[in-house]
């Protein structure tokens, strides 16, 4: 399965943005998806996940309450909208399939290119 992700943009903080993640290749209508951010420097961490069916999501905690994940497995696609942002949330973010549950990204993979988010102060 081939992901990509798209929507990133430079926004201030406050602001919103909703994060979109297209599947081609295979349907991940069965697979659980997750999207994790990278900031400069920094390791890979979780945002959040959700199962197949879409009935359970997995937050971080630094992201709960602000940040929600969703699916539409007609579209094959995965969505994260993001309210009420934070400077400190300026990653680049990825989505992946994997194992719902794990906030391990080695329990993911099919990684894509990534979308940048800028949060300005």
């Amino acid at each position: 399965v081939q992901l990509q992700a798209s929507g990133g943009g430079l926004v201030p903080a406050g602001g919103s943005l909703r994060l979109s993640c297209a599947a081609s290749g295979r349907a991940v209508s069965r697979l659980g998806m997750g999207w994790f951010r990278q900031a400069p420097g920094k390791e890979r961490e979780f945002v959040a996940a959700i199962s197949w069916s879409g009935s359970s999501t997995d937050y971080a905690e630094s992201v709960r309450g602000r940040f929600t994940i969703s699916r539409d497995n007609a579209k094959n696609t995965v969505y994260l909208q993001m309210n009420s942002l934070k400077p400190e949330d300026t990653a680049v973010y990825y989505c992946a399939v994997g194992r719902y549950g794990s906030r391990w990204y080695g329990n993911f993979d099919s990684w894509g290119q990534g979308t940048l988010v800028t949060v300005s102060s």
